[in-house]
């Protein structure tokens, strides 16, 4: 199947299943089990349409901490949040205005940011998750980033750390190989989330933002078979 035509499929299914779903949205836990639904859809589409299989690995985290994540695709995002418990992410603010999708993304506590860098943000964001339970998951690099490229990381993930005391995990991936910035699909094989070890939140911010940037560059170029830099 085109990738198109692949994207018009499972937008419809969300649109589709979003709107038999307002109901959910009266319950958190029913809200979740219905986007966990739609994630498991999805994984279905990609098995049985390309030959995509997706698979978790690493201790999946529990209770409340902080997850820095490679972002990739929407795969990423969608394998970990079937993976997680209570997961809470950050998004960019235009994504909130999206029809279905930013109805499902304020029920479930995102919160929305504004990527551009501004004094304050951090701050900002640290007091919208203030007493929030769950897994907080950040993207560092405020972007998706293809398999091999780089881009810079930003400092929300530590300043989060700080405040809130929570541990800090990473998250890296490899599922730009299969589902490409601009939506194009390329299988088969296996789009892998792996999640990896806890950093203290009291560790001091520079040692914190190295070694949680050194795990995922080199575990995330591990997955999509590349030598490390």
């Amino acid at each position: 199947m085109p990738s198109p035509l692949f994207a018009v499929l499972i937008y419809g299914v969300m649109g589709v299943m979003g709107v038999i779903g307002i109901p959910a949205l009266l319950s958190d836990d029913w809200s979740r089990r219905w986007k966990k639904l739609y994630c498991k859809i999805v994984f279905r589409l990609l098995r049985a349409v390309y030959g995509i299989r997706v698979t978790v690995e690493g201790e999946v985290p529990r209770g409340d901490v902080l997850i820095a994540a490679k972002h990739q695709s929407l795969l990423d995002v969608l394998i970990i949040y079937h993976a997680l418990e209570k997961p809470r992410f950050v998004m960019k603010r235009e994504l909130m205005w999206t029809p279905v999708f930013g109805l499902y993304a304020r029920r479930s506590g995102a919160v929305p940011i504004d990527r551009r860098p501004r004094h304050g943000a951090a701050k900002e964001l640290v007091e919208a998750f203030e007493g929030v339970k769950g897994q907080i998951v950040i993207y560092p690099q405020g972007t998706r980033v293809a398999p091999g490229a780089t881009a810079p990381y930003r400092r929300g993930i530590t300043r989060m750390a700080e405040a809130t005391g929570r541990p800090v995990i990473p998250a890296a991936t490899n599922s730009g190989l299969f589902w490409a910035k601009g939506g194009r699909m390329q299988g088969p094989g296996t789009a892998v989330v792996r999640f990896g070890p806890t950093f203290a939140g009291d560790l001091p911010a520079a040692e914190l933002m190295t070694e949680t940037v050194s795990w995922i560059e080199i575990e995330s170029r591990e997955l999509a078979g590349l030598e490390p830099l």
